[in-house]
This record gives structure tokens, sequence and C-alpha cells, in this order.
């Protein structure tokens, strides 16, 4: 009885210390910040990346809609971990709700061939576990619905 009482305590104790450590893990720029144009896509599902064909466009500068997707991405409890408005290259980690568990988000703006629009490559992935359950892809959705409206 005590041998079972003891397992089930180390368990949970396991268990209680992955848990803070998801929580308070460190995100250190030099692996996080990344260009989204040259990362190669994970084999896990739990990432979305637009780039190219695929990076949404909008009419601006490329300093006034870095300055607006920094205040949407604050706004909605992303922290600024690596790079600034003033390049268009930023990434930000934001944590979840309830456990804590880190996503890094890169972004970089840059202007296209069409003269007064930009285009954003983003790459929101998870840093633990193989699903997101879509919470990278409802991110990325609700800042770029915000930047348009």
């Amino acid at each position: 009885m005590r041998l079972i009482l003891f397992a089930v305590v180390a368990i949970g104790l396991l268990i209680g210390a992955i848990a803070v450590y998801m929580r308070v893990a460190p995100m250190p720029p030099e692996i996080w910040h990344l260009t989204p144009a040259e990362v190669t896509p994970p084999d896990s599902p739990n990432y979305v990346l637009l780039i190219a064909e695929d990076a949404p466009r909008f009419a601006g500068t490329v300093d006034g809609i870095a300055a607006r997707l920094d205040e949407i991405a604050r706004g909605d409890g992303a922290r600024l971990i690596a790079g600034s408005v003033s390049e268009g290259h930023i990434t930000y980690v934001q944590r979840s709700r309830l456990m804590g568990y880190p996503d890094a988000i890169s972004v970089q703006v840059h202007p296209t061939d069409e003269a007064g629009q930009v285009a954003i490559d983003i790459f929101s992935r998870s840093r633990f576990g193989h699903s997101d359950m879509g919470v990278n892809a409802a991110r990325v959705e609700r800042w770029l619905s915000q930047l348009g409206s």
C-alpha cells in the first residue's frame, strides 16, 4: 500500500514539475527569432506558416502595418522577444492562459511589387507538443482579421 501511495505521489510530483517547466520555459531569441520565408516547415501540425503567395497583403507602409500588428499582438497578450517594429521583423512569445504553454510567432512585414501594398510573412508555432488544437491558426486569423478592419 505504501509503495502504491509513493508511486502516485511521485507521478504527481513529476507531472507538476513538467507543468511548471512548461509555464516558465525560456524562449531564447537566438533560437526562436526566425525569418518566416526561410523556415523549413516542421513535421508536426502545431504551426501556421504563411509566406510567398499565401502571405496576406495589406495596403499601407511597412512601418505602419508593422506598428499596427505590434499593437494587436501586444493587446492579445503577446510579448516581444526579438526584432523591432522599425525593421519589420518581430518575434513574440504568447503563452496559453491556463497552462502557460509558450508559442513563438515570427513576423516579417515587407513591401510587395504592387505600389502601396505590403505582405506579412508569419510563422506561428508551439514549442511543446504535437498538436495545438488549432490555437496557432486561430491566433493568426484573429490578428490578421483585426489588422484588416
